[in-house]
């Protein structure tokens, strides 16, 4: 608006006085503009009162110069190809900035321009549900019951309320900005750079393109986890050869099959942006559908809690992948003889007891229930922390069990902790969850109106994920045993997937929804950071990103 009124008074520069004061009289619309805003232009009508003339007003104003004041549309000389970036990168789904552009570019001629279309997206499809998608991802599938059982439901909700607490307060700040004036197209980047200076964008852009490419990272290595762990283990490359190998195994086998993933990625990434935009809904569906398997399983356990046992010898909890026969002993033809446990912890197949382990002779072999529901009163034992050193078996309080002094043996059929948890480890595993917040901003050039758009949708996306992750923290305290939570692989299930265990009707929605989401969520983080890394270089912040335009 105010660039339409610079442009008239362009115009009556040359104007005579006595032509000027009369076009001056009948444009009212403009004169209440210049008496509200004296800051902007010094020769407002607060001066035409005290008696100068329009004349006066054009002198003072200098109006060949008041161009460089008024908006930052009307920098394209002191700023290069603002305009141009902004009709660049445009609005992406979820994670990723500049899809649109990407995918005219697929779809259409260089030669042919586009009609553009104005803005139509409200607050639910614009912000709410891509904030929702990019806040929920893998850590909700494969970490948070392993968090639950370290840390327990209190010290699980703190994790929650400050993690949730510091995006909020980011969530305030960004729409502090997007309501104190124009909101530009080109996402959160554009709308810091353009607010508060191109140097806060840089500085800002730049952590953000980090974390968009770690984020891939991390969404890359989960899917590898759940298609190495539960869907097919046997594709594994690398086998564990002892009792302390299964990381280093798992972590060779992520660096083969993660360089293929990312290859994958990047060459579906390069050919067709289009369709990982349009894959979008399925990605989301998947995550919806997920979480509430959780909750019907949740509420299935009260009245038909789902049978895992968990095999216990003494209050040890042994992995079940090398046996199947919870006993020490079976009968078969009417004679009893040794079980599969039996082999493993006294090296024969006959009863005796000369080189039996001595924990194993000493202590009982139980089956508990895995989830026993949440009317089984589990919730009081699982209140509390229960923070594990590397290489710790897990065991289970008040269960009866002897002990024995020395050496530990037989680690490698035992469910053992791979890292050392601490409160502040577990802080740093869940930020990751909450993250995603910027979806919204980054479709600015979509929405309707984007500065109630954006705030609106995206503290509802963070108050209603933030009740879910209360609700699960509570729901898997209330229904899953204690060492079935600590089990972060699920090793005392047959390499389920513990959540997976919960949900109804089967443990495979779970885990199918959980790897296409972390695939979707993986093609959008390489969607969107190397465009933001391309917008930065091109308003020439960051010398090494400098980059010379025509």
């Amino acid at each position: 608006r105010y660039a339409r009124y610079t442009s008239i008074l362009l115009q009556s520069q040359g104007s005579e006085e006595k032509g000027a004061c009369s076009w001056f009289r009948h444009n009212e619309i403009l004169c209440h503009s210049l008496y509200d805003f004296p800051g902007v232009f010094p020769g407002s009508l607060r001066h035409a009162k005290a008696g100068m003339t329009l004349a006066t007003l054009n002198k003072r104003c200098e109006l060949q110069n008041l161009t460089s004041c008024l908006l930052p549309q009307e920098e394209l000389d002191i700023r290069p190809k603002v305009s141009s970036l902004l009709g660049k990168l445009v609005n992406y789904t979820n994670l990723t900035q500049g899809v649109k552009e990407h995918e005219e570019a697929e779809s259409t001629d260089g030669s042919k321009k586009k009609v553009s279309k104005s803005p139509s997206m409200g607050t639910l499809m614009g912000v709410y549900l891509p904030c929702m998608q990019n806040i929920f991802g893998v850590i909700l599938f494969l970490r948070l019951t392993w968090m639950v059982g370290m840390a327990g439901v209190l010290q699980s909700f703190l994790i929650v309320l400050l993690c949730c607490c510091c995006t909020m307060l980011t969530t305030i700040s960004m729409s502090a900005i997007a309501t104190n004036g124009v909101v530009p197209a080109g996402g959160s980047y554009f709308m810091i750079s353009r607010s508060l200076g191109p140097e806060f964008g840089g500085a800002v852009g730049l952590c953000f393109y980090l974390g968009t490419t770690f984020a891939g990272a991390m969404y890359i290595l989960g899917a590898i986890e759940i298609l190495l762990t539960y869907i097919v283990p046997q594709a594994a490359i690398f086998h564990p050869s002892g009792a302390h190998d299964a990381s280093s195994a798992m972590l060779n086998n992520m660096r083969v099959y993660g360089t293929v993933f990312l290859i994958l990625m990047a060459v579906v990434v390069f050919v067709g942006v289009k369709y990982v935009n349009k894959f979008a809904s399925l990605f989301l569906a998947c995550v919806v559908i997920s979480i509430l398997s959780i909750y019907a399983g949740a509420i299935k356990s009260i009245f038909d809690p789902p049978e895992f046992p968990i095999c216990m010898l003494g209050n040890r909890t042994l992995s079940r992948d090398q046996f199947d026969v919870c006993a020490k002993t079976i009968v078969k033809d009417n004679i009893t003889v040794a079980s599969k446990l039996w082999e493993l912890f006294c090296h024969s197949t006959n009863l005796t007891t000369e080189n039996c382990d001595e924990y194993f002779l000493m202590n009982n072999v139980s089956e508990i229930a895995g989830i026993p529901g949440a009317a089984s009163g589990i919730l009081k034992d699982n209140l509390w922390s229960n923070y594990m050193e590397k290489g710790e078996i897990l065991e289970k309080a008040h269960h009866p069990s002897v002990d024995v002094a020395g050496q530990k043996n037989n680690l490698h059929l035992y469910v053992l902790s791979d890292i050392a948890t601490s409160f502040m480890v577990l802080v740093g595993i869940f930020f990751p969850s909450v993250t995603g917040i910027m979806a919204g901003s980054n479709r600015s050039g979509d929405l309707k109106d984007a500065q109630k758009s954006i705030p609106v949708g995206t503290i509802l996306a963070i108050v209603t994920t933030s009740l879910v992750y209360f609700s699960c923290v509570l729901l898997f305290g209330a229904c899953i045993e204690g060492v079935v939570l600590r089990d972060k692989y699920g090793d005392a299930v047959n390499k389920n997937l513990v959540v997976g265990t919960l949900s109804w009707p089967s443990p495979w929605v779970i885990v199918i929804g959980s790897f296409f989401s972390t695939c979707g969520a993986g093609l959008q983080s390489l969607t969107g950071a190397p465009r933001l890394l391309q917008a930065i270089a091109k308003d020439n912040i960051i010398p090494f990103l400098w980059v010379r335009t025509c």
